[in-house]
């Protein structure tokens, strides 16, 4: 049928249509975080948090593969169309490295995981809503989480519709008062809390770490509480002093914590793999004495399928190139990340110590460093630092659900060299000198496209 002098209707999709969280400035913080280098090609950039470059080789991608093809021919005992079938069909929903995860877990944690109990996620942020997901049964449920968070957590908890109750975050993370109060306060006023999110070492975006009284003093809370723990330990490899506190989860006695991993910052983030162990039995309709695991596979059956096998081959075969040892894995890395951490401390000293109303924690490890400022830290700010003075760094009202102005921005020092560490302490520096001295800049604002 032809149409003659009319103009073409296409659709239009109302805002209001589609999914709430699409509306909640929280959503865009992520598209943030991963495109503003993109966006000021040219500025020195302390904003993402991603893992250092200098020892990328396209070349161990081949040796990791072929020695989890070894793997799969030895230890596993498959014949060549076997080992061809594992890595080109599509593969078990709980992922085909889950044993060594575990035997991962049990060097470097000291936890002793079945693997059963382990799934194998497409990153770190499709174990967070798998968890969510399941745990979201109605309306009256909720979340834990300190304030600031991660921003992942917070859109996960968005697309699987669970409120989200902040609990403070102080010098050594989730105040753990604030947190008894928040949850007896939550459930006189009819919510059901199902879990309490938590990263006890160098939490993004803080960077704090918690002590191991207070470790043991949660997990007592939560066993008192019948409360769930959702441990994030992206960074606990990460860490600059001689021993690292045991996690949440190799302390624990009474099946609270699901335990949230990611090989993004000791693996490679390109191959987007992550993990949840979730041991917990789960009793009732869906049949007596199956773990939270199975259930957690039957979301992400309708999700994603399951993790690419190749993606899970390569980081298999990183773990079995290095004894199954994520720390002895990343041993150069984490002696990169202990010098630009103390480059960027040692520096701040120099550049600014002598602003009392400008200050920085020191944490011990992990890639985030916060400052505090006596102006307002916006997107604006941002879209200032980097056109004026080239440097960029992360407004942390990012990390607090909200647009409101804060005087705090994150710096991740992870992925820098000793010479753009100083070139662009030099510009944070010039930033911070203009403001305290009240001159303004031009009003910028952000291009399309970034919050």
């Amino acid at each position: 049928m032809e149409i003659l002098n009319s103009e073409i209707i296409r659709a239009e999709l109302p805002a209001t249509t589609l999914h709430a969280s699409l509306g909640d400035a929280s959503m865009a913080s992520m598209n943030l975080l991963n495109e503003i280098a993109g966006t000021y090609p040219n500025a020195i950039s302390f904003a993402a948090g991603r893992p250092y470059e200098g020892f990328y080789d396209v070349s161990l991608l081949h040796e990791y593969l072929r020695t989890f093809c070894d793997h799969l021919r030895t230890e596993r005992g498959m014949s060549e169309p076997q080992v061809a079938r594992t890595l080109f069909q599509y593969g078990d929903t709980k992922g085909i490295i889950g044993d060594l995860v575990a035997r991962s877990l049990a060097a470097d944690e000291g936890i002793e995981a079945d693997p059963a109990s382990v799934v194998v996620t497409v990153g770190c942020q499709e174990a967070m809503f798998l968890v969510l997901r399941a745990l979201r049964a109605n309306d009256r449920d909720a979340l834990l989480a300190p304030s600031p968070t991660y921003v992942g957590l917070t859109g996960a908890a968005l697309l699987a519709d669970l409120p989200v109750l902040p609990v403070r975050t102080g010098t050594d993370g989730i105040d753990l008062d604030d947190l008894a109060g928040r949850l007896h306060r939550a459930r006189a006023a009819g919510h059901r809390v199902r879990a309490c999110y938590v990263t006890p070492d160098f939490a993004n975006p803080v960077g704090v770490s918690m002590s191991l009284a207070d470790r043991h003093r949660l997990l007592e809370l939560a066993a008192a509480e019948d409360l769930l723990l959702l441990e994030d330990n992206a960074y606990g490899l990460l860490n600059g002093a001689a021993e690292r506190p045991p996690t949440l989860k190799a302390l624990d006695r009474h099946e609270r914590v699901v335990y949230l991993g990611s090989f993004a910052k000791t693996g490679m983030p390109g191959a987007r793999v992550g993990y949840v162990v979730a041991g917990q039995r789960v009793s009732g309709a869906s049949g007596d004495g199956t773990l939270l695991a199975d259930e957690l596979s039957k979301i992400k059956s309708m999700l994603t399928v399951n993790t690419a096998p190749i993606a899970q081959a390569v980081v298999g075969g990183k773990l079995l190139a290095h004894g199954c040892s994520m720390a002895r894995a990343n041993r150069r890395e984490t002696e990169v990340y202990r010098r630009n951490l103390r480059q960027v401390l040692d520096g701040l000293d120099r550049r600014l110590g002598g602003h009392p109303e400008v200050s920085w924690n020191a944490p011990t490890g992990g890639f985030f460093v916060v400052l505090t400022v006596p102006f307002t830290v916006d997107d604006e700010l941002l879209a200032h630092a980097a056109r004026q003075h080239g440097v960029l760094f992360t407004p942390m009202h990012h990390f607090y659900g909200s647009t409101a102005g804060h005087h705090q921005l994150r710096l991740s020092i992870s992925t820098l060299t000793p010479d753009r560490i100083e070139e662009g302490l030099d510009r944070l520096a010039e930033l911070i000198g203009e403001r305290l001295s009240g001159r303004e800049g031009a009003g910028e604002t952000l291009p399309s496209g970034a919050p």
